[in-house]
């Protein structure tokens, strides 16, 4: 500040010494305040040290990824307006794995990328005289694989089932309605989004993968062999690749994407 000051006492006298006009003068004292007052703020700023980092939101975007909201049927929207996509955590958002676990359920957990059909299919003729149900918390991720997945499981009879508290989003409910039975958890989050893009060996031969019209008509010839209503698929195009629709109870039982929901049986028997 010592420095501002002895520079602004120089030009003071350099203007009363000088036979400037009055109205020059008057802009030289303007500007020299607004310069003096700039290095006063930048002086300051250096005498408190650098600015501190700007804190990370610890908001956590809905649901969270370690559980589901109890009240998932008040908090649910649709369309644009629906919830955007958790924070999955390292474990989902890792390759599939499968593990065999007590009572013939085989956990399938993470991400479903391409080849995951392949080691699905390894694992059940390794295992699939002990599996009965295939228990599920993804994220989604390849919808060929989903495809190939839900269609082996329905060759198998197994059943499928996704836990209370745990997630099957985007091409998992996919997998899902593979089951023989599906069984849903009361709090699970079952969840659907649009789908861009199949792997070329999804789609009949000489198609293009990109076409989402023929994305649509897959996924949908799939869900009516499943037995499952198809305005599941229409909830999945309404909504945003970005965000998640997720089915209420009910509506798991009425659209036939489950057959039973926290222990509650529904109507229609399965086809397929």
């Amino acid at each position: 500040m010592r420095a501002v000051n002895a520079a602004r006492e120089r030009v003071q006298q350099w203007l009363r010494d000088e036979p400037h006009d009055a109205v020059l003068r008057g802009l030289f004292m303007v500007m020299l305040a607004t310069t003096a007052a700039l290095l006063a703020v930048d002086f300051n700023d250096l005498s408190l040290g650098p600015a501190p980092e700007p804190r990370a939101s610890h908001a956590v975007p809905f649901p969270p990824a370690h559980a589901p909201p109890a009240a998932l049927p008040a908090m649910r929207r649709e369309g644009r307006d629906a919830p955007p996509l958790p924070r999955f955590d390292d474990k989902l958002r890792a390759p599939m794995t499968f593990d065999l676990a007590a009572d013939g359920r085989l956990l399938a957990t993470g991400t479903i990328v391409p080849g995951t059909a392949e080691v699905f299919a390894a694992e059940v003729a390794k295992r699939g005289s002990y599996v009965t149900t295939v228990v599920l918390a993804s994220p989604g991720g390849s919808v060929a694989d989903a495809l190939n997945m839900g269609r082996l499981i329905r060759e198998k009879k197994f059943a499928t089932e996704v836990e209370s508290g745990r997630y099957c989003a985007s091409s998992c409910p996919l997998v899902f309605a593979g089951g023989a039975a599906r069984r849903a958890g009361e709090n699970a989050a079952i969840g659907v989004h649009q789908v861009s893009a199949l792997a070329p060996k999804a789609l009949p031969a000489g198609e293009g993968m990109q076409d989402a019209q023929i994305v649509s008509a897959v996924c949908q010839r799939y869900l009516r062999d499943m037995g499952v209503d198809l305005d599941v698929w229409v909830h999945a195009m309404e909504t945003p690749s970005e965000r998640l629709f997720y089915f209420r109870p009910d509506e798991l039982l009425s659209l036939k994407l489950a057959t039973e929901v926290g222990g509650k049986p529904g109507r229609g028997a399965l086809s397929g």
